[in-house]
């Protein structure tokens, strides 16, 4: 990308490496040529062109290794020369014409010795007869204008030396096009002039140079056809075909031989069915009964309620307010700058109405994703091609993005949060009451009805295993997967499609009349549904795809760094080389860089170096960053949800008090173990902190209990001293006056839940209500900051043991058993990179339930699902 620090900066400063609203572009002679100016209303306008000298230099390869030497190593880009403004800073707009002065240029074209831009608001273009090397240069010649300080239009009817807002310019092989734009032409010379005001030799889009044309625009009522144009804005050829791109057409016309005489009709037209058509995105026609049959989008993309077929307005054909086509000789690219995306067609359109191959800015035709992501682009406006870089000025998002082959695709969200390659929504439906003979359950999954109906021996088991089987019988409901939870009478639904989309699935219950069994649904829509492919700055993420390195190898994760290669592969975001925990053929493990905190996506690809020396690079996918999006690690059995890698937290009897409210000078806060009190009398300029750390500091002379702060939260960690189950049962209690604005709150009465401190939950040894649990998880996001910290904080290096808690910038909640579940603390693991280790405390009151569900939040960013087994004794 050129022109910004970072894909989403969008600096609207002016500098050499810094470009506003960039318009029009050209390659010659390894240099870009970039019109800083645009007529589609984005900011800024800085009234300029801009030369990048020696483009090549600043480009690295696709398959170069990058150096980590600026805040994006594949930003690049500085202008070498300004045309318009006496230096890179200035963006003064002149209204009055001079041979060096620009206003709005649109357009620029070169053939390597000569420069021509169209100064859009001037009415004119200017040519300089040699490259300039000198910022503000003035120019030769000039056309549309009899001199160099005329900016006028001959009123409405045109003359061979007149132009009226031109914004498009080309050079092939000795001529000269220009896109007289509100003229509604196009104008062709055969030699490039050398004196001003040069009438012109061609004209297409009218009969000939004087035709009447409306300046109203709204006025205008011109019918498409292969001969008209109605506000052109760019002209190209390859030196056989001729491509002009109709904007107010919505078309691309291609004539497949250069014309050579004025009117001459096109013989090909992209974006529409026909030469008399002009709709943007023009997917259907309507008969006399208005009816409407698809046109250009005739591939059905499913069936409507009455079973017939539907069609997408938006596809790989239509086209809304193209900007620009270009031709490589071989391929067609155009900017569909309505749909704010490049059509990439792999051979010249021969047919009418003709689909592109594929699409550069959108996940999939259909689909307008218009975002400053490095994906993405909004209103693209031209299009360059040097032999291997196909540059794209990308207006709205003040940039040049700049594509190149790949021989390998990374498929879409190919990098994923390691902990949670997909996020399902999930749902549940639970049987109470009794069972009875020919009473019926019905189980109902966007609009389809699962019944079943109660036969003699049937018991709960029975009926749930039963639903369930209807609901996967042959190739199952294309929604949801169903399983059963026969230990509290459950059915478990689970989206079939990851991420927000499953949230859609709507679904409830029902039972027959005066039956005695009863369903209840958890909720009218599945829920829980995420993207695991938005990634927080530091986040173990994993690589899918194929062909991504040579073999398998893993890190040493007891060294520090980690390595930046593996098996012959590097991972690169946004050209940061990433540290690596695994690689294999078809998946890389990496760690996203912490630095990503001030932009909202980057570029990811992988380089590979074969075992013979050979260098391939993937193509980039774009990598959206938040500030948080945090993923559980499981097991992976195969389960949906899986089981979580949870573990029982202290070999002694726990107890919790949580501290809140506010410090106010007097008040006293208590916490009382069995006939035991503890108080601390608040002080002036007290904190929360103050008065945790004082009452532990008073409970650590308790016979029987130690104390310490939770780490994160102002909660006091109560703890028999000594192990096993004889800590269980210790009373325990918090309080303070009534009026006090410090609230103390014992979560539970007693201490419990001594297990094995580390120990695995399983089903043989699960938890129990109230206990303290140990999750893992990666994604939160870069912790506070403060002086303790900052300095351990290092991409692709352990978080040192011995190290201090870190705390999240957005407070960790959970959600365990239906319940919420008290977060102690969510700090980066001491020995280990990117991972998090996430104390919570499970509710007291939570039933028994083998596959109890699990997740943390942060913000709007739920993790995935886990389960874990759950034993009350009291049941």
């Amino acid at each position: 990308m050129i022109g910004q620090q970072t894909f989403t900066a969008a600096d609207p400063t002016s500098t050499d490496t810094v470009v506003g609203a960039v318009g029009g572009l050209a390659y010659a002679n390894d240099t870009l040529f970039v019109a800083d100016s645009n007529r589609v209303g984005a900011g800024p306008l800085n009234h300029r062109v801009l030369l990048f000298q020696h483009i090549s230099s600043m480009l690295p390869k696709p398959t170069d290794q990058l150096q980590y030497d600026r805040k994006c190593p594949v930003c690049v880009g500085q202008a070498t020369v300004v045309l318009g403004q006496p230096d890179f800073t200035t963006t003064t707009e002149t209204i009055a014409a001079t041979q060096s002065d620009l206003r709005l240029p649109t357009a620029v074209a070169s053939d390597g010795t000569h420069l021509v831009v169209a100064d859009t608001n001037h009415n004119r273009v200017l040519i300089w007869n040699s490259i300039p090397q000198a910022n503000n240069a003035p120019a030769d010649v000039v056309l549309g204008q009899p001199d160099f300080t005329s900016t006028s239009i001959p009123g409405n009817s045109p003359n061979a030396k007149s132009m009226r807002g031109p914004q498009g310019v080309w050079i092939q092989d000795g001529k000269l096009y220009v896109a007289d734009t509100q003229n509604n032409r196009v104008l062709i010379y055969n030699h490039i002039p050398t004196v001003n005001g040069t009438a012109a030799d061609m004209v297409l889009g009218q009969k000939d140079f004087t035709t009447f044309v409306e300046p109203d625009l709204t006025q205008q009522n011109i019918p498409a056809s292969a001969s008209n144009l109605l506000n052109p804005v760019a002209v190209t050829s390859d030196g056989v075909h001729l491509f002009v791109t109709d904007l107010g057409n919505n078309r691309v016309l291609i004539w497949n031989s250069i014309p050579t005489t004025n009117d001459t009709p096109a013989d090909v037209v992209v974006g529409q069915p026909d030469m008399n058509s002009s709709a943007a995105n023009n997917a259907f026609t309507a008969d006399s009964t208005g009816k409407q049959s698809p046109v250009l989008c005739t591939v059905s993309n499913g069936t409507d309620s009455n079973n017939n077929p539907t069609y997408p307005g938006l596809c790989k054909a239509t086209i809304s307010f193209p900007r620009f086509a270009l031709s490589d000789g071989n391929r067609l690219f155009v900017a569909d700058g309505g749909n704010d995306r490049i059509l990439v067609f792999s051979q010249l359109p021969t047919q009418n109405g003709q689909s592109a191959d594929f699409i550069i800015g959108e996940v999939g035709e259909g689909i307008d994703q218009a975002s400053d992501a490095s994906d993405s682009m909004i209103t693209p406006m031209s299009l360059a091609w040097d032999g291997t870089n196909l540059y794209v000025s990308d207006t709205y998002n003040r940039r040049i993005l700049v594509y190149s082959v790949g021989e390998n695709v990374l498929p879409f969200t190919a990098v994923r949060n390691a902990a949670s390659f997909d996020i399902h929504a999930v749902g549940s439906v639970q049987l109470t009451g009794s069972i009875q003979t020919n009473d019926s359950v019905t189980i109902t999954i966007n609009d389809t009805d699962y019944t079943y109906k109660i036969v003699d021996g049937d018991t709960f088991d029975s009926v749930v295993n039963a639903l369930v089987s209807k609901i996967n019988a042959g190739s199952g409901d294309p929604n949801v997967f169903a399983a059963p939870n026969t230990a509290i009478a459950t059915v478990l639904l689970t989206a079939r499609a990851s991420g927000s989309d499953g949230n859609n699935v709507t679904y409830s219950t029902a039972t027959s009349a005066n039956a005695l069994i009863t369903s209840t649904a958890a909720g009218a829509n599945l829920s829980g549904g995420g993207d695991a492919a938005q990634i927080a700055p530091g986040t173990v993420v994993s690589i899918l795809g194929s062909n991504l390195a040579n073999g398998i190898e893993a890190a040493d994760l007891s060294q520090n760094p980690l390595p930046q290669q593996l098996a012959g592969a590097e991972v690169y975001f946004n050209g940061i080389r990433a540290p690596l925990l695994y690689a294999s053929p078809n998946q890389i493990n990496a760690q996203v860089p912490w630095e990503f905190t001030d932009t909202t996506n980057v570029n990811a690809f992988v380089r590979r170096v074969a075992s013979d020396g050979t260098v391939t690079a993937t193509t980039p996918v774009g990598v959206p960053i938040v500030q948080q999006n945090p993923g559980l690690f499981a097991m992976p059995n195969g389960d949906n949800p899986p089981p979580g890698v949870l573990l029982h937290g202290s070999s002694n009897a726990i107890g919790v008090v949580s501290v809140d409210g506010a410090a106010n000078p007097g008040d006293v806060a208590t916490v009382t173990i069995e006939d035991r009190s503890y108080s601390y009398t608040v002080q002036t300029d007290d904190t929360l902190d103050n008065i945790m750390n004082g009452l532990v500091a008073l409970i650590n002379q308790d016979p029987k209990v130690t104390a310490s702060p939770s780490g994160v939260f102002d909660r006091i960690i109560l703890k028999a001293r000594v192990e096993g189950p004889d800590g269980n049962g210790i009373q325990f209690g918090a309080s303070a006056p009534d009026g006090a604005q410090v609230i103390m709150t014992a979560i539970g009465t007693q201490l419990c839940c001594a297990n094995v401190a580390n120990s695995l939950v399983t089903p043989d040894n699960p938890a129990v209500p109230g206990e303290i649990l140990i999750a893992y998880a990666t994604g939160l996001g870069l912790p506070v900051l403060n002086d303790s910290n900052a300095s351990l904080i290092n991409t692709g290096y352990q978080y040192p043991p011995g190290s201090p808690n870190t705390q999240p910038v957005n407070f960790v909640s959970s959600i365990a058993a239906g319940k919420t579940a008290n977060v102690l603390s969510a700090s980066l693991l001491p020995g280990t990179v990117g991972l998090f280790q996430v104390v919570l405390q499970l509710n007291p009151d939570i039933p028994t339930d083998p596959q109890a569900q699990l997740t943390i939040a942060q913000d709007i960013f739920v993790s995935n699902i886990v389960t874990f087994p759950v034993a009350n004794p009291a049941q």
